[in-house]
C-alpha cells in the first residue's frame, strides 16, 4: 500500500493554531479580562424561526410510517433543487432544476468538485485565499499558480494572457478580503476561461451579504459563464447553517470539455459516491426560501452588516486603508505604520483586548493586512471599535 504522498506536500497551517494558543496564554495571565472576538468565522445568530418549525416538522414526519423519508436522491430533492432555481431566477438567471445539486455544504463540495479534472490540471488562486482551495488542489496532486493581488488592485486581480490555467478559483465576496468583483472584472475571467478551455470554480457562499444592485451575486450573471462555470454555495452564512450542514453546487448543461458534460459527470459522481443529504435538513433549508424565511433571515444579515458598519465608522475616523464591509462580512484593514500582521495582532490582544485574524495566515500577499470578522454579537463589535478608535488615534 502506498499512501498519498500529497499529504507530504502540504505546509503545516499554523493560523488558527498560533491564535488560540496566544489568547489562552493571555488569558491565563489575565484571567478577568474579556476579549472581543473580531476574528471568528462563524455565525453568532440562531437559525431563524421558520426554519427550525421547518426541522421539528420534519423530524415529526420521520416518527410516523406515513411521512417517514429514508434514502433522499442523491443530487437533492427535486422540490429543493426547484426552489433553488427559482430563487436563481429572482436574480435574473435562468436554471433547470437539473442544473442544481444539492451538497452538505460548501466546504465539502469544493473538495469533491476536484474529482471532475484531470490531475494534469494546473489550479490558480488568488492570494490571499481561503486555504483550502490551495490544500484541496495539493492534496488531488495538481499544480499551483498563485496569482498575487494587492491593494493596487483592490485584491481583484485581473487574468493575464501568460497565465496558462486550467481551473480557476474565483470567490466574491472574497474571503478573507471582502473585495467583490463587479460584471466588467468577472467577464474578464469569463472571456479568459473560454478562450483558454478552462473552467471557473466560482465560491459564492457569501453573495446573501452584497446590497449593492449593480454588482453581481451569481457568476452566471455574466455573458458566456454557462460555458466555462460551476457555482459552489451555502447556508453556512447566509442562513446559520455552520451547525446544520447545507449548500448547492450550479453545473449547467451547456458545460462540456473534450466531448465530456460535466453536468453528467457529477450526476454520475454523486450517486456513486453519496446517499444524498438528510431529509429533515432538506426541508429545514426549503423553509429558507419561502418570502418567510427570506426576510427572517435578512434581518440575521441585517445585524451583521451593521457591526460591519461599526467597524467602517471606525476606521474611517482612523483613515485607514481597508475593503470589504458594505457587501461583506469581512473588513480587510491595511495595518498602521507599517506594522506587521502578527505583530498588529499582539498589538490589539494586550492592549484593547480584540482579537481579529493576521493576513499573513492567507498567504504572503496578506503581510501586512489584517482581517476582522462582523459575526460577532452587536455589543463586543461596537465595544471593540469603540476601542480600536481611541488606542490607534494616540
Amino acid at each position: 500500500m502506498k499512501p498519498n504522498r500529497n499529504y507530504a506536500e502540504l505546509k503545516d497551517s499554523y493560523l488558527f493554531y498560533n491564535i488560540a494558543q496566544k489568547t489562552r496564554a493571555y488569558l491565563q495571565e489575565h484571567p478577568d479580562h474579556k476579549l472581543y472576538r473580531m476574528g471568528i468565522g462563524d455565525v453568532s445568530l440562531p437559525l431563524s424561526p421558520v426554519v427550525i418549525d421547518a426541522l421539528h416538522e420534519a423530524v415529526d414526519d420521520q416518527g410516523k410510517k406515513d411521512t417517514f423519508h429514508g434514502y433522499m436522491p442523491e443530487t437533492g430533492d427535486p422540490t429543493l433543487r426547484k426552489t433553488i432555481a427559482d430563487y436563481y431566477k429572482k436574480k435574473g438567471v435562468g436554471l433547470a432544476e437539473e442544473e442544481v445539486f444539492v451538497s452538505s455544504g460548501a466546504s465539502d463540495e469544493l473538495g469533491d468538485i476536484l474529482d471532475l479534472f484531470d490531475r494534469d490540471n494546473t489550479a490558480l488562486v488568488m492570494e490571499p485565499a481561503y486555504p483550502a482551495y490551495v490544500d484541496a488542489s495539493i492534496i488531488a496532486g495538481r499544480e499551483v499558480i498563485h496569482l498575487p493581488a494587492g491593494k493596487e488592485n483592490g485584491f481583484l486581480p485581473q487574468p493575464r494572457e501568460d497565465l496558462e490555467a486550467d481551473i480557476i478559483y474565483l470567490c466574491s465576496p472574497a474571503n478573507p478580503t471582502g473585495a467583490v468583483f463587479g460584471h466588467s472584472q468577472l467577464k474578464a475571467w469569463v472571456d479568459y476561461a473560454n478562450s483558454h478551455d478552462a473552467v471557473i470554480l466560482f465560491d459564492a457562499a457569501y453573495e446573501a451579504f452584497i446590497e449593492d444592485p449593480d454588482l453581481p451575486r451569481s457568476i452566471f450573471e455574466i455573458e458566456g459563464a454557462r460555458t466555462c462555470a460551476i457555482e459552489i454555495c451555502s447556508l453556512s452564512k447566509t442562513a446559520g447553517f455552520t451547525g446544520t450542514r447545507l449548500g448547492y453546487t450550479v453545473i449547467p448543461i451547456d458545460l462540456e470539455r473534450q466531448g465530456m458534460n460535466l453536468n453528467a459527470m457529477w450526476v454520475r459522481n454523486r450517486t456513486t459516491k453519496t446517499n444524498g443529504v438528510s431529509y429533515i435538513i432538506q426541508k429545514g433549508a426549503r423553509a429558507v426560501f419561502t418570502e418567510e424565511g427570506q426576510k427572517q433571515i435578512r434581518d440575521n444579515i441585517r445585524v451583521y452588516k451593521d457591526n460591519a458598519a461599526m467597524l467602517m465608522e471606525a476606521l474611517d475616523q482612523l483613515g485607514i486603508w481597508y475593503c470589504g464591509g458594505k457587501n461583506s462580512p469581512y473588513i480587510w484593514m491595511e495595518c498602521p505604520e507599517g506594522m506587521g500582521s502578527w505583530d498588529f495582532f499582539d498589538y490589539l490582544l494586550h492592549e484593547i483586548q480584540v482579537v481579529g485574524t493576521p493576513g499573513e495566515g492567507f498567504g504572503s500577499c496578506g503581510e501586512g493586512y489584517f482581517r476582522f470578522s462582523t459575526f460577532g454579537s452587536r455589543e463586543d463589535t461596537r465595544e471593540a471599535s469603540r476601542r480600536l478608535v481611541e488606542l490607534l488615534r494616540k
